[in-house]
């Protein structure tokens, strides 16, 4: 074969740059259409391993009830720095539902670390609590959702040699559709917080509204929602989030409808309503939303107004902490909600509902151990059916 052939048939054999360019543009297009389905993959399974914590967390209050024929509710003790009793009327220093079912779901040494002799919050507590406090428990934790940020303040107040990390929670016990939790406030869900029995100082809280079992729960067990799931807080009172916690009394001069005295503790839904109560809460969502941009321009006060530390914990029966309600659908476009008048936390009457990081809804347990998702598009009425334990209410599943 003549040179000039050989040459010419080495020179034709691999890839010119136009064709490298091309394949690598092919790549390209198939990496950019095979990785939403991945992060589609991705959320699947991390919302399969939420559902299974809500799994074990409605099974365990289940369990609970079967061996005390009671649920959980949220119970009072005494703080060990001189707060007297009467400050845990709204949760505060309350032991949650969540701290009580531990044993129930394989977590006997945290629970046996805890003295429920002595308050739970950390300023209540002298440290007594801080080992257990601190832990953060993966089955109170959705994969979707980003872990908490910041620290107790075990290491500071009392000098102890602990990690002080926020434990987290995205799952709260549900009181049902009603603005207040305390049980003199009849709060329509399963869970509650107030006394084991009547006391000097509170003697409407306890006694024969405490205990709830199952058979309290006349809408039926698998009709009533015992758990459900929220987001956690960014932590950043600095900017407005879908997650804070806005209070309205802190912001505004008037809570709802230009009345602040609509926060009535029987306030519940749709029971106890006036006429136009639905009015006034849709009026109630939109002063919220409208408050929240002024939330974060309180200066030094700005932790008065703008509460961005829902679900730091799952240790305290507080609301915003272990205890939250069904007034809103899940997803709900406005912020949580409270009316606090001395600005403080989250023990006060208000909205702290349902979201999560899964598209379209988020996860709910029942009363009987089951779990379901339950859509943003679902209706008030149906919500609060759903979270009241014996409204007596007929829905069907295509509703939510």
């Amino acid at each position: 074969m003549p040179r000039t052939n050989r040459h010419f048939l080495r020179r034709i054999v691999g890839f010119t740059l136009i064709e490298l360019l091309v394949v690598i543009a092919i790549i390209a297009v198939l990496i950019s259409l095979l990785l939403p389905a991945v992060q589609s993959a991705r959320e699947a399974a991390r919302r399969a391993q939420c559902t299974n914590n809500l799994k074990q967390i409605g099974l365990a209050a289940a369990n609970y009830e079967s061996a005390t024929t009671s649920f959980p509710m949220s119970y009072v003790q005494v703080g060990l720095n001189g707060f007297p009793k009467y400050w845990s009327d709204s949760g505060w220093g309350c032991w949650s539902p969540q701290a009580l079912i531990l044993p129930y779901m394989e977590q006997g040494p945290i629970y046996n670390s805890l003295n429920f002799a002595v308050a739970s919050y950390e300023n209540l507590d002298n440290g007594t609590q801080a080992t257990a406090a601190c832990t953060r428990i993966s089955s109170f934790l959705c994969p979707s959702s980003p872990l908490p940020i910041g620290t107790y303040g075990y290491r500071d107040d009392f000098g102890m040699n602990v990690s002080d990390t926020l434990p987290g929670n995205n799952y709260f016990a549900s009181v049902g559709p009603s603005m207040a939790p305390w049980t003199s406030a009849k709060p329509r869900g399963i869970y509650g917080i107030g006394t084991p029995a009547p006391n000097s100082v509170y003697p409407s809280l306890g006694g024969s509204d405490m205990s709830r079992g199952i058979r309290d729960i006349t809408d039926g067990t698998s009709n009533t929602i015992s758990f459900g799931e929220w987001k956690m807080g960014d932590f950043d009172t600095n900017k407005v989030s879908i997650t804070d916690v806005i209070n309205l009394l802190a912001t505004t001069s008037a809570g709802i409808g230009g009345d602040d005295s609509w926060n009535g503790n029987s306030f519940s839904f749709p029971n106890n309503l006036p006429s136009n109560g639905y009015t006034n809460l849709q009026q109630f969502l939109q002063n919220c939303a409208g408050a929240a941009p002024g939330s974060v321009q309180q200066g030094n006060n700005n932790w008065k107004s703008n509460k961005s530390r829902i679900g730091y914990t799952w240790i305290q029966g507080m609301f915003g902490n272990g205890m939250g309600n069904t007034v809103v659908p899940p997803n709900s476009p406005y912020p949580n909600c409270q009316l606090e008048p001395w600005g403080g936390d989250m023990d006060s009457p208000g909205i702290y509902g349902l979201s999560s990081y899964h598209p379209g809804g988020c996860n709910v347990a029942f009363a009987d151990g089951s779990v379901r998702f339950l859509k943003s598009s679902t209706q008030f009425n149906v919500i609060w059916g759903l979270g009241s334990r014996a409204g007596g209410e007929v829905l069907s599943s295509d509703s939510y």
